[in-house]
């Protein structure tokens, strides 16, 4: 038998049951992939990190992370990297430092701020990727899945996939009203799913009330178990790229912050800061930064 330590995170957020949830499974190191899935399956968060040291001493990354939805293993995930990095950071106390963590998309530098005995994560995100905008054909398929009509998307915005490891389609729509009203259809989501090789869909507009949130946004991903993710760094993280690329947002070359809050739809907000550092108006290394907090600890043993 072994026993593991379980944290449920609640990450972008201070607040406990805001925010999105993350499953974290430290000291993971025997566990097997069906072992992995099944915790993943029964926390039934969008996403469960398991965290374990590198077999090999020498390798030039601190710990290993494996990232799964309640249905399969994902690449990437940012709220459970914040989450995971967390509960890491308050099980061994550790102190302000950068570390390195090997994922199915690279070794990715993590940065943990303690202050006042709490830690704030930034994650530095896989290389940007901008894929060409969809045809008409296929964006009529997407609004309409989605409870869209064609006049409410925004005019600036291409429907397109971006990704910085994982990757989502950017929809930008005109209203913030009609964001948080969406119901889409799941299943034609999915099924657009396996036509264009992309699982997530995130929805978001400039519509704010509030002078320091630049976007609103909701994120779907049917296909892999994700009826609705609350906070998504995998699709806010992008959309800095994708502003940036598509000349949405004009700004000068080094560096481009904002913050995008999600999770209103479904009483689960939370916020993500994002950093994209520009040259010659194209982006470049994107970060997310996200608050977190506990919501429980507990130890699990394994037949």
């Amino acid at each position: 038998m072994k026993e593991v330590i379980v944290y449920q995170i609640d990450s972008f957020t201070k607040e406990k049951f805001k925010g999105n949830p993350a499953g974290v499974v430290l000291n993971a190191e025997n566990m097997t992939s069906e072992e992995m899935q099944l915790i993943a399956r029964e926390l039934n968060n969008s996403e469960t990190a398991f965290v374990f040291k590198p077999d090999n001493p020498k390798e030039n990354f601190d710990y290993q992370v494996r990232y799964f939805t309640p249905t399969t293993e994902v690449p990437s995930c940012g709220h459970a990297t914040i989450a995971a990095l967390y509960a890491k950071a308050q099980e061994d106390q550790l102190d302000s430092c950068t570390v390195a963590i090997h994922t199915q998309i690279g070794i990715l530098p993590i940065h943990i701020e303690r202050k006042d005995n709490d830690y704030l994560i930034t994650m530095t995100q896989g290389k940007f990727e901008l894929s060409p905008a969809f045809d008409t054909s296929i964006t009529q398929r997407i609004v309409l899945a989605l409870g869209l009509t064609m006049d409410d998307l925004d005019e600036k915005c291409p429907v397109q996939i971006a990704s910085t490891g994982h990757s989502k389609v950017m929809i930008g729509i005109k209203s913030n009203i009609i964001l948080n009203h969406l119901v889409p259809d799941l299943t034609a989501l999915t099924k657009l799913s396996k036509e264009i090789g992309c699982n997530g869909y995130f929805v978001f507009t400039f519509d704010t009330d509030e002078k320091e949130i630049l976007t609103n946004g909701r994120m779907f991903a049917p296909a892999i178990g994700i009826s609705e993710d609350p906070v998504t760094g995998n699709a806010n993280g992008p959309l800095g790229g994708y502003l940036i690329q598509n000349k949405i947002i004009e700004t000068a070359d080094e560096i481009f912050e904002f913050t995008g809050k999600q999770g209103e739809a479904i009483n689960r907000i939370g916020e993500v800061k994002v950093q994209v550092s520009v040259k010659d108006s194209q982006p470049g290394i994107i970060r997310i930064t996200g608050n977190a907090v506990g919501v429980f600890r507990t130890t699990m043993t394994l037949k």
